[in-house]
């Protein structure tokens, strides 16, 4: 028996979950449940985060929590209870399968089948923002070597355990050469550890238009977090609906699934919504727990109810569905096919898999790291980078040099283009006049003369060697 933590959310939650759990229950889960509340009622209580101190103590004693979509109120600084919970609890994979249902779900592609896993914690979704100046806003993408590891080894080791054959990457290190490239890099390093998988690697936009064309031609796709989200929603909605999708969120010492649809207020109450989703999240759960013989019950009941042509208003169709149904009537409907296996979609055998096992990390011996330079962003009103140029050329010393200044990473000086356009926001490189390590007090005295200058530095990026290799990004247009 393994206790667990539900809530039911907001919305149509309560409904698709009450839906959820006497399936589980027909079925025969072995589970026990503790339920908290979360979401909007929490929100509106005055808690910005959605969820309380004790709620939290709940979830971190189960280990598993089955969530139900909840509503985040507009303004107010409420905080997303999603990606809250997927930084606290350390939840750094999310799994999302992506299944045609053809010809029962219409989709523009019979054979997908697919896997997207997605890194859950960093990339932009760090959320680390700031205006600098009257025009331009920063946001810090951070991409770490450990979070890299943990989500690419999750993705082989999810091929192996699940019998898929390939592993695709999708990246933008043609331009993010330092932050996607050290993705794609750590792609390499762990796929040769999998010989028996293939491995690819696709530019993101290109890699984008091959999944909405040519879906079945993808098996494994793991990615960064702001490129998993766009492509998991766009993956599951070509698949036929993004309302019958399930999500597992997976960690060290925890996991949540959910589904990946909100809380949909305009259905709640009416017996109308499709519990499909979070009942897909839920079956992850039981094959995460070891309890696959349960879950392979489920998913082929809920097939033969998919083939029986028994439909929610949202994938009903005339010629196609039988009978259309409510929220309750399906999970009744599911709950009789108990049992039954479908004959024309392909049913599932998930047989005796046992959780993966994937390393903990291993922090690399520290690299021998060196100061070369300092780029210095400045607040400046004026238009010529010329102008700009003389100004903090007055900076400039035997032993540190003005080298270059971009405007949104863009080249403006030397032999800047005068249709280039200009914010008031500049990047000025000071670069070592040697090839010997410079002193961090370089870099302060610099700072102390750019105040005495009146110029408004807004913030510094210390420029280093790892290894005798720059690590920093030129500015395009060089």
């Amino acid at each position: 028996m393994t206790r667990i933590t539900i809530a039911k959310g907001d919305g149509i939650g309560p409904e698709i979950m009450d839906a959820t759990l006497s399936i589980l229950k027909a079925a025969g889960a072995a589970l026990e449940y503790d339920e908290i509340e979360v979401g909007e009622k929490v929100y509106l209580s005055g808690n910005t985060a959605g969820i309380a101190a004790t709620s939290w103590d709940t979830i971190r004693q189960n280990k598993i929590f089955l969530k139900a979509p909840i509503t985040t109120p507009q303004g107010g600084g409420y905080k997303s209870l999603n990606v809250t919970t997927r930084k606290f609890l350390g939840l750094y994979s999310n799994v999302r399968p992506c299944l045609a249902l053809s010809p029962y779900v219409t989709t523009k592609h019979p054979q997908m089948d697919l896997v997207i896993i997605r890194e859950n914690e960093e990339d932009l979704y760090a959320g680390i923002e700031h205006q600098q100046t009257d025009e331009v806003v920063q946001c810090l993408k951070l991409i770490s070597r450990p979070g890299c590891e943990k989500i690419i080894r999750y993705a082989f080791e999810y091929a192996r355990a699940f019998g898929r054959k390939k592993v695709t990457c999708f990246t933008k290190d043609n331009i993010m050469k330092q932050s996607d490239g050290l993705f794609h890099k750590v792609f390499d390093e762990i796929a040769v550890e999998y010989p028996e998988i293939e491995n690819e690697h696709w530019i993101i936009d290109i890699g984008a238009a091959k999944l909405a064309d040519t879906p079945e031609a993808f098996d494994v796709i793991v990615t960064l977090n702001l490129y998993g989200d766009v492509l998991s929603d766009v993956a599951a909605q070509i698949a036929g609906s993004v309302g019958m999708a399930g999500s597992a969120n997976i960690g060290e010492q925890c996991a949540m699934f959910e589904a990946i649809h909100g809380s949909a207020p305009r259905r709640a109450g009416q017996d109308m919504a499709n519990p499909s989703g979070l009942l897909q999240g839920a079956i992850m759960m039981l094959q995460h727990i070891g309890q696959n013989d349960v879950a392979e019950k489920i998913q082929n009941a809920w097939l033969k109810t998919i083939e029986d042509g028994i439909h929610t208003y949202d994938i009903h169709k005339e010629g196609i569905s039988s009978q259309k149904v409510g929220t309750q009537a399906f999970a009744a409907a599911i709950i009789e096919r108990l049992g039954q296996q479908p004959q024309v979609l392909k049913s599932v055998t998930y047989g005796e898999s046992k959780p993966m096992q994937l390393p903990k990390y291993k922090r690399p011996v520290a690299k021998s790291k060196t100061l070369h330079g300092v780029d210095l962003f400045v607040h400046w009103s004026g238009d010529q980078p010329d102008e700009l140029a003389k100004k903090v050329n007055l900076l400039s010393d035997p032993d540190m040099n003005l080298t270059m200044i971009t405007n949104r990473g863009i080249k403006v000086w030397p032999e800047g283009f005068s249709e280039t356009f200009c914010t008031d926001h500049w990047r000025c490189r000071f670069k070592s006049s040697t090839s010997a390590e410079m002193s961090k007090v370089k870099i302060i005295q610099l700072l102390q003369k750019a105040n005495a200058l009146e110029l408004d530095v807004i913030k510094t990026e210390n420029l280093y060697h790892f290894d005798g290799e720059p690590a920093f990004s030129l500015g395009q247009g060089q």
